[in-house]
């Protein structure tokens, strides 16, 4: 009746707490219901679809946002930037504060399947909001997400028939996997609460299923190991056999969306899909589909030898639960994104998780004359962008390897990696027999054509390598290849569909494997001729870049680049306009500048950027670089000082030697100008002076100086 009354009224907004919108979980959850109109759900699927298909795109998007719900909340990581969905967020110093925030919230959603140590905070405003139900202006409405794992150790319905699932209704019969026993005892309070005053304040526990979609969460690893292509098999944790309940992100999402709009008598609902899958069958799945496409079975002790599993992601990965939602099928009204499960919607999946990281393929083709420099600027691009190098003679050499490889028996390889069964063996057999032709006919065509091989099989190897998982995850850098317009058109067009192409102006191209980037480096004749005259002899030997093979391949691209129809061409086309870089104008022997140009062109990498390894090493090579730098300027000081050092002792020695020849010409000179004084002296005033002194001992006067002074000035020759 309350549903009903609420469908009748004009909706309105209603105000959403979640916690941790920044979460992979909380991102997805405030996102959905961000965009939901309160009280949908209560409409009749196939109403919505027939309004859906009668509103048009610009209709629905100009809709007011009125009846939407507004979602608040809080962040798990402080730095974090709030989410564009999220009417408010709150960096919350004090759990007053944070109480003041859910009480204007009529709905309050908790989420404790990510980070356990929301479980007592979640706890803790259930409380609170308890406390305070006297004072609430309208009922309010409090959601636990929890998790599937609080049923990990329950005892089957039926021990005779293991494959009967647990159902809603087995709630009370759960029991706890051992690390999650506080989550279940959260539930257990969350639903106490609730049961006091119904009205006012109602309580529900959602136990989601393990959550997929979008960025992923605790599939992510398998994920980003499949899309790094970095090993032969997905490790797959014990025998694999255990049953994983799951459901979709935003699936979750419709159920939260389904309890605020129709409040359901039934408070612990089991959310997770139709599917039940093993461990196996999902990794399976998705490394036939992101990843090498193989498995490899590792003992459950080796899983925490993993840095990016935590033990929880570990219990989570090992739990083993058959699970039926009969509530959600019986009672809600929800528009499923994959109530099938991860298996049967798994490409949809791989490209939401594409999507949500950012991890799209970089193609670029480099197109160019020999001896331009394509093979080097493609290493710097493929260094930069963690792409994968195209080279043609490679990926023949390559091709005809793992051909032989799979000609000769396997005795070795039947224990680990893929145990797949009889299916596997008989698609074996038939890769042999394949094999075995194709060998045979490239043989025959490269002893017919002087040891090369025909564009026919060329074209057929590289398309296999550009629709190879890594090529079609990371992306690549064609090198050099497709050389004619043929060559292009016979690579990249569709097989089919051959008559709408020849009406259509675009031709019709495989959109996985054509380039989004196409680089034309152009120089002279002359330049290229320079470049190559001027390269060392042991660079020249044994490559196309000998005086007469140069000069051959050469002329070969110059002829196939002036007829009507060109590469570039066919890339004009379809519309993939050709970025034209003239290699003389950057007079760089390392490409430097070049390189530049092209990455501004193309723009940021969209992959995972730096592993942790890799900023350690970068950090290291940093500090090393930085110590020798150090060590360098310490030894350039100490060099300094020394000669300036020395320089200082010489130019001491030198002026100590100045100022004693200083010191005896002045000795001189003033010998010299004392002669004449002398000379006076000893005649005029010396005799007086010595019989004074004489007349001075011979008398004894009282005042000897007085007396001598008066007998000089007597006596003196001067003085008449």
């Amino acid at each position: 009746a309350q549903a009903v009354a609420m469908a009748a009224g004009p909706a309105r907004s209603r105000r959403v707490f979640l916690n941790h919108l920044d979460s992979y979980c909380g991102r997805s959850i405030g996102e959905y219901l961000s965009r939901c109109v309160v009280g949908a759900s209560l409409e009749s699927t196939e109403e919505e679809e027939e309004e859906d298909e009668n509103n048009s795109a610009a209709e629905v998007s100009s809709r007011p946002k009125e009846g939407v719900y507004q979602v608040v909340g809080t962040l798990s990581k402080p730095e974090s930037t709030k989410p564009c969905f999220a009417e408010e967020t709150y960096a919350v110093s004090s759990r007053k504060e944070l109480l003041s925030h859910l009480l204007e919230c009529e709905i309050v959603v908790y989420n404790i399947t990510e980070d356990a140590n929301q479980i007592e905070e979640a706890t803790w405003a259930a409380s609170a909001l308890h406390m305070e139900i006297e004072h609430f202006a309208t009922p309010k409405l409090f959601i636990l997400i929890s998790t599937i794992m609080s049923w990990a150790k329950s005892k089957p319905p039926d021990p005779e028939d293991p494959e009967i699932p647990f159902t809603d209704e087995d709630y009370r019969r759960r029991k706890s996997h051992p690390n999650f026993m506080d989550h279940i005892n959260a539930e257990k309070l969350i639903l106490k609460l609730g049961k006091t005053n119904k009205h006012k304040f109602s309580t529900y526990v959602v136990a989601s299923g393990h959550q997929y979609g979008a960025g992923e969460g605790v599939l992510h690893y398998f994920f980003k190991i499949g899309w790094l292509s970095e090993t032969p098999a997905i490790p797959v944790f014990g025998d694999g056999n255990n049953f994983i309940p799951t459901i979709h992100v935003l699936d979750l999402a419709a159920v939260l969306q389904n309890i605020a709009d129709h409040r359901p008598r039934f408070h612990y609902i089991l959310a997770v899909d139709v599917s039940m899958h093993t461990l196996q069958e999902l990794i399976k799945c998705i490394s036939k589909n992101v990843g090498p496409g193989k498995i490899e079975k590792i003992p459950k002790e080796n899983a925490f030898l993993s840095k990016e599993l935590t033990q929880m992601h570990l219990d989570m990965l090992l739990v083993n639960l058959r699970m039926e939602s009969m509530f959600l099928k019986e009672s809600f009204n929800i528009k499923w994104v994959a109530q099938a499960g991860l298996v049967e919607n798994i490409e949809q999946i791989v490209k939401e998780y594409k999507q949500s990281r950012g991890l799209l393929p970089l193609k670029v083709c480099i197109h160019g004359p020999p001896g331009v420099g394509k093979s080097t600027i493609a290493e710097e691009l493929c260094k930069h962008y963690k792409l994968h190098h195209i080279k043609i003679n490679d990926v023949i050499s390559e091709t005809i390897a793992n051909l032989e490889k799979i000609v000769v028996p396997k005795e070795l390889d039947s224990d680990s990696v893929g145990e797949e069964g009889e299916d596997d063996e008989e698609e074996e057999d038939k890769n042999v027999e394949a094999a075995h032709e194709l060998l045979a006919r490239i043989k025959e065509s490269m002893e017919q054509n002087a040891d090369r091989l025909d564009d026919q099989h060329i074209v057929k190897f590289v398309k296999d390598k550009l629709k190879s998982m890594p090529c079609r995850n990371q992306g690549y850098v064609l090198d050099g290849f497709p050389e004619t317009y043929d060559q292009a058109k016979d690579l990249f067009n569709c097989n089919e569909d051959e008559e709408e192409e020849i009406k259509g102006k675009i031709p019709k191209c495989d959109k996985l494997i054509t380039p989004e980037f196409v680089i034309s480096l152009t120089a002279s004749d002359e330049f290229l001729i320079n470049r190559i005259i001027n390269l060392p002899e042991r660079i020249v030997a044994g490559t196309h870049y000998t005086q007469d093979r140069f000069l051959q391949s050469l002329n070969l691209f110059r002829e196939f680049n002036t007829d009507d129809k060109t590469v570039l061409n066919y890339f004009d086309e379809l519309e993939i306009h050709p970025q034209f870089i003239d290699v003389a104008k950057f007079e760089d022997p390392e490409n430097r500048f070049i390189v530049k140009e092209i990455i501004k062109e193309i723009g940021e990498p969209r992959n995972y950027g730096l592993t942790d390894e890799e900023k350690e090493n970068l950090e290291r090579k940093a500090a090393e670089e930085r110590l020798v730098k150090e060590a360098q300027e310490k030894a350039e000081r100490e060099r300094k000082e020394t000669e300036e050092r020395a320089e200082r002792m010489a130019n001491w020695e030198e002026w100590n030697k100045h100022l004693e020849e200083v010191k005896r010409q002045e000795q001189e000179l003033l010998e010299a100008q004392s002669i004449p004084l002398r000379n006076y002296l000893m005649k005029n005033v010396m005799p007086t002076l010595m019989q004074g002194i004489n007349e001075c001992c011979t008398i004894r006067p009282d005042d000897p100086v007085d007396f001598l002074a008066e007998y000089l000035f007597k006596n003196s020759p001067d003085i008449e």
